[in-house]
């Protein structure tokens, strides 16, 4: 596997199956290199995992300063899952200074909706901005996202749908810990309190889908959540294509699919997951 600094080095490997990361990398990770491998395996072509932390999707200077860049133990685990090529970029190649990179706009599609976009103002500028970027650098056929940040992956579709027709946005399971919680990159700052605390996420999710409506199941989210300590920013069911909200009354499968969403803070971490609604 190879570790590359700068677009030119990706000329052979243009039409590959992506995985955009943020480095960091975990089990999690891994399953999306795995998937990765797998699909270009079917299309004969090479998998590529990009590894950028990304200055300007970051709303908290203090998040971006504290996010873990381990490029040696990220390259082992991209090697050991099927990867042909690291792409880890500088800064000044992504952002170069004498040609600024403009920022598309993000879609309206998945926006303006109260989750993300609500409480992390520039969010989803900074992630089209990014996303648009390394496509054009890489060149993929295809790029693999986890599903865990739910409406991170309906921006980036409708995005790419708008401006880069021919790249597939294809969604890869969220990867779990034995007793539930999502895996992420912010699970390291839990403190062993926390950490025990946190699968109270999961369990809320798991709560809602025994729910005989939308307004039970949020109810239920949020008694779970508040008995493990947490400080809820939402905790919600939304159709899951467009994240708008749906009549509280509607009961499960009661129009078409929906999803359950969930961001809540432990100490300094926010943790973020959804399942499908109902399960």
């Amino acid at each position: 596997m190879r570790i590359l600094t700068d677009a030119d080095q990706l000329h052979e490997l243009r039409g590959c199956v992506l995985t955009p990361t943020m480095g960091g990398l975990h089990a999690g990770h891994a399953a999306l290199v795995r998937h990765a491998r797998a699909l270009a395996d079917e299309r004969g072509t090479s998998v590529v995992v990009s590894l950028f932390v990304n200055p300007t999707q970051f709303d908290n200077p203090a998040d971006f300063a504290r996010y873990p860049r381990t490029l040696d133990a990220d390259s082992a685990l991209c090697a050991a899952a099927g990867a042909d090529a690291v792409f880890a970029p500088p800064v000044a190649v992504v952002y170069p200074a004498a040609a600024p990179v403009p920022a598309p706009p993000p879609p309206a599609q998945a926006l303006g909706r109260g989750l993300e976009d609500a409480f992390r103002p520039g969010h989803f500028e900074g992630v089209c901005q990014v996303v648009r970027r390394i496509f054009d650098l890489v060149s993929p056929a295809a790029a693999v996202f986890g599903e865990k940040d739910w409406q991170q992956l309906q921006v980036v579709r409708a995005m790419t749908a708008r401006d880069l027709p021919g790249i597939e946005i294809i969604g890869s399971p969220t990867v779990r810990e034995p007793d539930g919680l999502a895996m992420s990159s912010r699970n390291r700052f839990l403190t062993p309190d926390e950490r025990a605390r946190a699968a109270g996420v999961a369990r809320a999710l798991c709560d809602a889908c025994g729910a005989p409506s939308v307004h039970e199941a949020e109810r239920a989210m949020r008694r779970t959540l508040g008995a493990a300590g947490m400080t809820i920013d939402y905790a919600v069911v939304r159709d899951a294509a467009t994240l708008e909200p749906v009549d509280p009354t509607t009961a499960p499968g009661g129009a078409g699919q929906m999803r359950a969403l969930v961001a809540a803070h432990l100490g300094s971490v926010r943790l973020l997951d959804n399942a499908p609604w109902p399960a």
